[in-house]
């Protein structure tokens, strides 16, 4: 693994990668653990007490060299709002120190700053790189696999990271973004086929409009492509979603990572298909996420994290504003590190009949007992009698994988019995270009069109972006 020149780097890195070392092989204890948290608790609210000019505020009377892991939950939160108010203040350390400097997208408000030194680059890579390795090993043996990197190449942290994860187990690997005017789906398809790509690392959107766009030139995802693995991020991936991307493929999926820009990697994904927290990075609670109020470290809550790696810009009590699962690692893969599985956007959930869905309810109606779909959308109206009706939109292929007769109607009966409203089923030719702005936007602003209110910022934004783009392949 990497490991920088430079000194005041070097000395952490090489004390973290032991730490590593030991964790990954089950060799680090709770007690081990604990005192490395709250070792690094301390130093991470120091520097940020010192270097940040937000912090110095927002943690001003904190005693940073006498906190305790059980002090945590009594600390101020940190909010997307506060880094978008902040921006450079938030930083810990001076920009020198940065060997990257990224920024989130900037799509729903100011683009925030997210530099990133060789502490934060190597801890948060030597998890993902644990969970390649346990995935490559599963599907490949010994090969190592061609990996194609499927995500923008700009001020964006994605090909960097994956590149020194590819680097780190032994893969050759392209950097291909079917967005880009440089690459373009046919283009992108074209470097799949010559360079007999193993793995994809895209979101699920990426990987279906792949598969549509292939069909449309005449090929045959299953038979004239190599792929045999799909990762999949930046977008919510249901069990159903990820079905269709394996019959469009014939491949396997699994969704890869969980994180931000502002966050690095939170959780990375097994052989198993779970996600796993990067234990020695990050203190996870659960936050009620109305209230705030603690809901401990177990169960279903808003996921809030205090990062344990002294970099540029450690995040302290950060409101991810995602809704998760944790629970007990029994999941047997060789993965350390409790299993996340993640719910959704706090703010994604939808009422439908006066009744409160998460976004993954939704989607899991929609897509059950559906097959090979390249992608949905769902309308939602108000009737004249006061009803919500919605419409589901889905892409389904001609040909022999296409609908089977009558399928709109029974499909709107399940979708009407699983969400308690009024439902339709509409196979239009191609979906609204805004649904493939997902992991750029958020997954309500592509999927869910709701005509009952007046359109958010959110979804004009997606409605931007995907004018922007035009047609996506």
């Amino acid at each position: 693994m990497w490991l920088p020149a430079s000194g005041k780097h070097r000395d952490f890195i090489e004390r973290y990668l032991s730490l590593h070392d030991r964790y990954t092989a089950g060799e680090l204890g709770e007690d081990e653990w604990r005192a490395w948290a709250q070792s690094q608790l301390r130093d991470v609210v120091a520097l940020a007490q010192d270097g940040s000019p937000f912090y110095a505020r927002h943690l001003a009377g904190v005693p940073a060299g006498r906190l305790t892991l059980d002090d945590v939950s009594s600390l101020p939160f940190t909010t997307k709002d506060d880094l978008r108010a902040a921006m450079s203040d938030i930083l810990s350390r001076d920009l020198d120190e940065a060997c990257f400097y990224y920024e989130t997208t900037g799509t729903t408000g100011p683009a925030t700053p997210c530099p990133r030194d060789p502490r934060e680059v190597v801890a948060s890579n030597a998890h993902v790189t644990e969970s390649w390795r346990n995935i490559f090993a599963d599907v490949f043996g010994d090969r190592a696999p061609r990996v194609g990197v499927m995500g923008p190449t700009e001020v964006h942290s994605l090909g960097d990271t994956l590149g020194d994860v590819a680097r780190n187990v032994g893969s050759a690997v392209a950097k291909i973004w079917p967005y880009s005017p440089v690459i373009g789906f046919p283009k992108a398809l074209q470097l799949m086929r010559d360079l007999a790509l193993d793995v994809v690392f895209c979101t699920p959107n990426v990987a279906l409009s792949l598969a549509r766009a292939a069909r449309e030139q005449g090929l045959d995802p299953r038979r004239d492509f190599a792929v045999k693995v799909f990762l999949v991020t930046g977008e919510m991936c249901t069990p159903d979603l990820a079905r269709q991307i394996d019959q469009a493929w014939n491949a396997r999926t699994y969704n890869a990572l969980y994180g931000s820009q502002e966050t690095l990697v939170v959780a990375s994904a097994c052989a198993h298909g779970r996600l796993h927290l990067a234990r020695p990075n990050y203190i996870a609670e659960l936050v009620d996420p109305d209230t705030g109020a603690p809901l401990g470290d177990r169960g279903t809550g808003e996921l809030v994290v205090t990062m344990l790696i002294d970099g540029i810009k450690p995040l302290i009590r950060y409101r991810t504003g995602d809704l998760v699962e944790l629970a007990a690692n029994t999941c047997g893969c060789g993965i350390r590190g409790p299993v996340i599985r993640v719910v959704g956007r706090t703010r994604d959930r939808i009422v439908l009949g006066g009744h409160s869905y998460q976004a993954w309810q939704i989607e899991q109606a929609v897509l059950r007992r559906i097959d090979h779909s390249y992608g949905y959308q769902v309308v939602i109206d108000r009737t004249a009698d006061g009803e919500d009706l919605i419409t589901v939109r889905l892409d389904l292929p001609d040909g022999p994988d296409g609908p089977e007769p009558g399928l709109e109607a029974a499909h709107a009966a399940r979708v009407a019995d699983a969400l308690g409203v009024r439902c339709r089923v509409e196979l239009p030719d191609e979906l609204d270009p805004v649904t493939t702005t997902g992991a750029f936007v958020s997954w309500k602003a592509a999927r869910i069109h709701d005509r009952r209110t007046a359109v958010d910022h959110e979804t004009a934004a997606a409605r931007r972006l995907a004018g922007a783009r035009g047609h996506r392949a």
